[in-house]
């Protein structure tokens, strides 16, 4: 066992980071980083940059938590969010990054677990994401 290894948990979480801009998608995965808390293992991103992208891979499983760029175009964050809530059964925990606080609630009406707004302020981002990645570890089975 290496040192970034946890004990029962090799595999690492399964990131999707949506948003049409690359730049945006980058400040996130450097805010958050590979190994953001030593209770996870670490942390894979899988970037996507168009919806129907964003669709295929939640449909497709394996994904542990979605990060959307609320104000990405054509196709926005919140609304992307509200899809995948009302399509996909067990659809991971997604963290919407609005463009302002005070869109937060368009994020809760999308069915988001979470709202970061712009600017993105890193600690408030990882903590986020520990939380609900910690949550969703803890609520899955292990098998027997």
């Amino acid at each position: 066992m290496t040192d970034d290894t946890v004990p029962g948990m090799d595999a690492p979480l399964i990131i999707l980071l949506y948003s049409d801009n690359a730049d945006a998608r980058r400040q996130v995965m450097r805010a958050v980083g590979v190994r953001p808390h030593l209770a996870l293992p670490r942390l894979e991103y899988v970037e996507v940059a168009s919806e129907p992208i964003v669709v295929a891979h939640l449909d497709a499983a394996g994904i542990d938590l979605v990060i959307l760029d609320g104000e990405a175009a054509p196709a926005g964050g919140i609304g992307i969010a509200k899809q995948l809530k009302d399509e996909i059964e067990g659809c991971p925990p997604i963290v919407v990054i609005t463009g302002r606080a005070d869109d937060a609630w368009l994020a809760a009406w999308s069915g988001a677990e979470a709202a970061v707004p712009r600017p993105i302020d890193p600690f408030v981002l990882t903590d986020t994401v520990v939380s609900l990645l910690r949550s969703r570890i803890a609520n899955t089975e292990l098998p027997a």
